[in-house]
């Protein structure tokens, strides 16, 4: 029974895993780079806490953006703490949304600017619920090698997809 039944089995759960994998950019490889980051200017709001929670915080700035009638851009993170070294509880970051030089940000969001600077860039185009994870582990092997390991802080921007059937692209900074 089961032999005569196996393309069945992977045509209908097997297959169906595979290609939203796939979608989600699954099979797609981080590109890494030493690069000259652009200067960058941000409206945030401070973090501490488990970094598994930091969806809930990002959704309240851009709202908080979108009430003072001002255009979030990409979304942004930066994380002053290793999450594999630091208890969740001391964990801090940076939560937000590039805005324009010009934009008047009001409490409690709060404004700042990232200078142009030598770091280590992880690309890679994927759904934000793997990209993290695949940006890290790319670094992680580069900087192996070397004897080197990831330095924080980081910082995280998310380009979103043009359309519902592409992905975004995450870029993570490191300290060169």
């Amino acid at each position: 029974m089961i032999k005569k039944n196996w393309l069945a089995f992977v045509s209908a759960f097997i297959l169906p895993i595979l290609l939203t994998f796939w979608w989600w950019g699954g099979f797609n490889h981080a590109t890494i780079q030493e690069v000259q980051s652009e200067p960058l200017h941000y409206a945030y709001s401070e973090y501490y806490g488990d970094y598994g929670n930091l969806t809930d915080v990002q959704q309240k700035v851009f709202a908080a953006l979108r009430a003072q009638q001002i255009e979030p851009g990409n979304s942004i993170t930066i994380l002053y703490a290793d999450p594999r070294t630091t208890k969740k509880h001391d964990q801090h970051a940076r939560i937000g949304y590039l805005i324009a030089p010009t934009a008047q940000v009001k409490e409690p969001i709060k404004t700042d600017d990232l200078p142009s600077r030598q770091v280590l860039r992880a690309e890679v185009q994927a759904s934000m619920l793997l990209a993290p994870g695949m940006a890290y582990q790319a670094l992680h092997d580069y900087l192996k090698p070397m004897g080197k390991d990831i330095r924080m802080p980081s910082v995280e921007v998310y380009t979103a997809g043009t359309s519902i059937s592409q992905m975004g692209v995450l870029t993570v900074d490191i300290p060169n």
